[in-house]
């Protein structure tokens, strides 16, 4: 026992500083959303939108470069960036995508200003209980979430933490394409958390379906479900991701994401 106490306070605190500015999200190396340059599209190609599996490129005459891209059903698979000739579409790091709006994982030359937290959201920016319900994910999201109370990453150092009861949850984390058989446990949940109360789509599938949205089992995503106050895409998001998210939520951090362009 005594060895391992030294090998402890030899190796030091394991926890990350991040999101402090200036430290490292323990994220390099890792891909994010395909990063999409309209001006370089050549004209008429549909090598994209083509091989993309979930429908997330689409042509559309009206479209920067010809193209619809839409960020909320991408499952970061890589293939547009392979396919695309012109570099249009480039493999980026480009990872902490939660936003307040669906609208702004869709990309627009125009981007809406930022919208703030809805009333009573900053009330949690000290604390802040979390109810996860799984409505049909593969696990993807769910390994990235328990990564979450690992040493690296200690959510509770940042007072947010996971509650076991809906009726002691501020936050309802949603992840999965919301199957038929989980459609009534989840209203549950929801009509048992305390008001005022929110909802967080956790991973592609959560916001739009995903692969198997709109298949004979699901649906298409929590949209129509339950009133949706986060969407954080990705297949799956990765924990710094996640946190980022939550903590643009409670508004401690500025969302980084308006109209599929990524804040540099």
């Amino acid at each position: 026992m005594a060895l391992w106490t030294f090998f402890g306070l030899r190796e030091g605190k394991a926890t990350t500083p991040w999101p402090r500015r200036g430290e490292a999200d323990g994220q390099a190396g890792v891909l994010g959303m395909p990063r999409f340059a309209p001006e370089h599209c050549q004209e008429g190609c549909p090598a994209c939108a083509e091989i993309c599996p979930t429908g997330a490129i689409a042509p559309r005459a009206d479209a920067p470069g010809g193209i619809a891209v839409d960020y909320g059903s991408c499952v970061v698979c890589q293939l547009c960036t392979a396919a695309c000739p012109t570099g249009a579409l480039s493999p980026s790091q480009d990872w902490a995508f939660g936003v307040r709006r669906r609208e702004d994982l869709v990309w627009s030359e125009t981007p809406a200003p930022e919208a703030e937290p809805a009333a009573g959201q900053r009330a949690f920016r000290r604390s802040l209980h979390i109810r996860h319900v799984d409505a049909g994910s593969c696990n993807g999201c769910e390994s990235e979430l328990q990564a979450l109370n690992n040493p690296f990453y200690n959510l509770h150092r940042l007072g947010i933490f996971f509650t076991p009861s809906p009726r002691f949850a501020d936050l309802l984390l949603v992840t999965g394409p919301v199957t038929h058989a989980m459609l009534g446990p989840l209203r549950a949940t929801w009509e048992a958390m305390a008001e005022p109360r929110w909802v967080m789509a956790v991973g592609t599938c959560a916001v739009s379906g995903g692969i198997a949205g709109g298949g004979y089992a699901c649906g298409n995503g929590l949209d129509g479900v339950l009133p949706v106050d986060l969407y954080l895409p990705g297949c799956p998001p990765n924990p710094a991701a996640i946190i980022a998210a939550l903590l643009t939520f409670q508004g401690r951090l500025p969302q980084r994401v308006l109209g599929g362009r990524h804040a540099e």
